[in-house]
């Protein structure tokens, strides 16, 4: 028998942040604890366009790749309530943020530069990362998208260390969200 779980939330969650936050490894894990479908937009993307993210930076150019992750995620949140975890650039975008706030609720997962440059370091398929020093680039995308990334509903900082540890704090502060009454859009946002 599956154990209950730990609350349900009224709509779909939505992890954002930069490459390496750990996006897909703590959606994985909060969608089994929450006993909902996990959705990864990039492989999303992916299959909708037939090609790797990195070929359609390559061959289309980062607008397209923009404009398809707007209309997937779109179609995603139109769905059933989930757990998606977004590319770094997806909450940039005015139309897919607005989107988010209608229909999700957005998580935040904040890394310093460390736990990101050591994460990164793991795979070389990141487009954005190819253009020249990891560290550098990193820093600028933080200095750009944290300011974005703050207009998220809840914040919390992933940590070097076990994942349940950043998995465990997710929780906490989903039910604190929750708990105080935050879930419900706006009628102008809804719309």
């Amino acid at each position: 028998m599956t154990p209950a779980p730990v609350l349900t939330p009224p709509r779909s969650i939505v992890l954002v942040g930069l490459m390496g936050a750990g996006k897909s490894n703590i959606g994985r894990r909060l969608a089994a604890r929450l006993d909902l479908p996990f959705i990864d937009a990039d492989a999303e993307i992916e299959a909708a366009a037939g090609e790797t993210i990195e070929e359609i930076f390559r061959n289309r150019g980062e607008a397209a790749f923009r404009e398809g992750e707007r209309r997937v995620i779109a179609r995603l949140l139109e769905g059933p309530v989930h757990v998606l975890a977004t590319g770094g650039g997806a909450f940039m975008d005015t139309q897919t943020r607005a989107r988010i706030a209608a229909r999700g609720i957005s998580i935040w997962l904040r890394a310093d530069i460390e736990v990101l440059l050591a994460r990164v370091a793991r795979r070389d398929n990141r487009p954005l990362l190819k253009a020249g020093d990891p560290r550098a680039i990193l820093t600028a995308l933080m200095e750009k998208r944290h300011p974005v990334y703050a207009e998220a509903d809840i914040v919390v900082d992933s940590v070097d260390g076990p994942p349940e540890l950043t998995l465990n704090r997710v929780l906490a502060e989903l039910k604190r969200f929750l708990a105080e009454g935050r879930q419900a859009p706006t009628p102008a946002a809804a719309s």
